[in-house]
């Protein structure tokens, strides 16, 4: 990726890194932490298995931009979507277990080819989605800590 651009978020969880990767690859938990104004869509039956594909739907009235996803790197802890659409990149989750719980390491990587879309997107929305990323994490932690405490 030539102009690719790189952002990173990482989060510690007092939970097991089995209830945190369940709720990156289980859709209803995903939905309970992702932004209000995405939809996530399997293409054909759900799944976080190699190859199994999705779409990722920006609810903005008339609009409704859509990432294709595919899942092209998979393991115990470690989900990597891939995407094309407007962005172009790959989107990297990864359970580190630690003595107090899990850290969640969340990789956004992409290059915007369209010029003028990567123009208004560096312009209005990069400091928006740094900082939604971050209050990503802090919902998904909030959901893992409270499945960790239904499952104790």
């Amino acid at each position: 990726m030539s102009n690719a651009q790189v952002f990173e978020q990482s989060i510690q969880i007092k939970a097991s890194a089995t209830i945190v990767e369940r709720c990156i690859t289980e859709q209803t938990l995903m939905h309970r932490w992702l932004n209000p104004i995405l939809r996530c869509e399997a293409v054909g039956e759900w799944s976080t298995d190699v190859g199994s594909r999705s779409r990722f739907v920006i609810q903005i009235p008339l609009l409704q931009p859509t990432l294709k996803s595919v899942v092209v790197e998979r393991e115990p802890g470690l989900v990597v979507w891939e995407f094309k659409g407007f962005f172009q990149g790959r989107d990297r989750w990864e359970c580190q277990p630690t003595p107090s719980g899990t850290v969640l390491v969340n990789r956004f990587e992409f290059e915007i080819p369209n010029p003028l879309v990567s123009w208004g997107f560096n312009t209005f929305s990069a400091i928006w989605t740094k900082n939604d990323m971050k209050a990503q994490l802090r919902r998904l932690k909030r959901v893992a800590e409270e499945t960790y405490l239904e499952f104790e």
